[in-house]
C-alpha cells in the first residue's frame, strides 16, 4: 500500500510542476508517470537497502526511458518528460541544509550536505545522459540493420 501511496504523491508532484513550466496539456499525465515511476524505482531500491546515490542512478534511469517512450510515443521532445520527472528525484532539502549550515556557520556540516546533494544531482545527471547514450547507439544500429536489409 505504501508503494501506491509513493505512487500517487510523486504522480502529483511531477505533474504540477509540469503545470508550472506550462508543459502541454497532452503531456501532463505522461510526465507524472515518469516522475512517479522513477520515484518508485528509486524507493524501492532505497527499501531493498541499496545506497541513496545508486538509487538516484536507477530511478534517473528508470524515469528517462519512459521519457524516451513518452517522447516518441506522442511526439513531443524528451525534455518535457525529463524536466518534470527528475522533481521527485532533486535534493532540494539537501541543498537547503546545507545553505542553512553555511548561514549557521557550521561548515564542516554544510560541506557534507553540499557534497551528498551534489552527488546525487550528478547521479541523476548520469543516468539520464546514459541512458540516452544507449538509446541514441540502439537507434543508429536499427538504423544501419534496416539499411543492409534493403
Amino acid at each position: 500500500m505504501i508503494y501506491f501511496y509513493q505512487f500517487v504523491l510523486s504522480f502529483f508532484a511531477s505533474a504540477s510542476f509540469g503545470v508550472l513550466f506550462n508543459a502541454p496539456r497532452k503531456a501532463l499525465a505522461s510526465c507524472g508517470v515518469t516522475g512517479a515511476f522513477g520515484w518508485l524505482v528509486f524507493y524501492a531500491c532505497r527499501e531493498a537497502g541499496m545506497d541513496l546515490i545508486l538509487a538516484t542512478y536507477l530511478g534517473a534511469i528508470a524515469l528517462s526511458m519512459i521519457a524516451i517512450f513518452y517522447s516518441r510515443h506522442k511526439r513531443m521532445p524528451i525534455i518535457a518528460f525529463i524536466t518534470c520527472g527528475i522533481i521527485p528525484l532533486v535534493p532540494g532539502g539537501l541543498a537547503y541544509n546545507a545553505m542553512r549550515h553555511v548561514v549557521l556557520k557550521d561548515y564542516m556540516t554544510a560541506l557534507e550536505y553540499g557534497f551528498e546533494a551534489a552527488l546525487i544531482s550528478l547521479a541523476i545527471a548520469m543516468g539520464i545522459i546514459s541512458t540516452e547514450m544507449i538509446d541514441q547507439v540502439l537507434q543508429a544500429v536499427r538504423k544501419k540493420l534496416k539499411k543492409e536489409r534493403v
